[in-house]
């Protein structure tokens, strides 16, 4: 379904979400920020403590669901505050893209996560 759905579409689906319910008034960008952070803790918190494979996560079907959600939510309140800021997922995620290009060339950076 990736392939066929565009983020324009997602990021509707959320506004008009939130439109019905009239949640428009709560989402400022710093409420939906600290909900990014919470719903990040909780997809955290399903492997606190555990060495969890992806298979234990792919073939456990609860997990597996659990771990849709938390990601699903983490989305939500991400394309939330996207439409409330106006910004352009799409051209933010390229922009940020070529930093991170710069900032961490392949010859440099193969195999290697440190930070310079």
């Amino acid at each position: 379904m990736d392939a066929e759905q565009k983020i324009i579409a997602l990021r509707e689906t959320v506004a008009n979400f939130i439109k019905e319910r009239q949640w428009g008034k709560y989402h400022l960008p710093k409420d939906l920020s600290m909900a990014i952070a919470i719903e990040a803790s909780e997809l955290m918190e399903l492997f606190l403590w555990k060495q969890t494979s992806i298979q234990e996560v792919v073939q456990d079907p609860i997990l597996k669901e659990k771990v849709a959600d938390e990601i699903a939510d983490i989305l939500i309140y991400l394309l939330s505050l996207v439409n409330t800021l106006g910004f352009d997922l799409s051209n933010i995620v390229t922009k940020k893209m070529a930093k991170n290009r710069v900032k961490y060339p392949a010859s440099e950076f193969q195999g290697n996560y440190e930070k310079r």
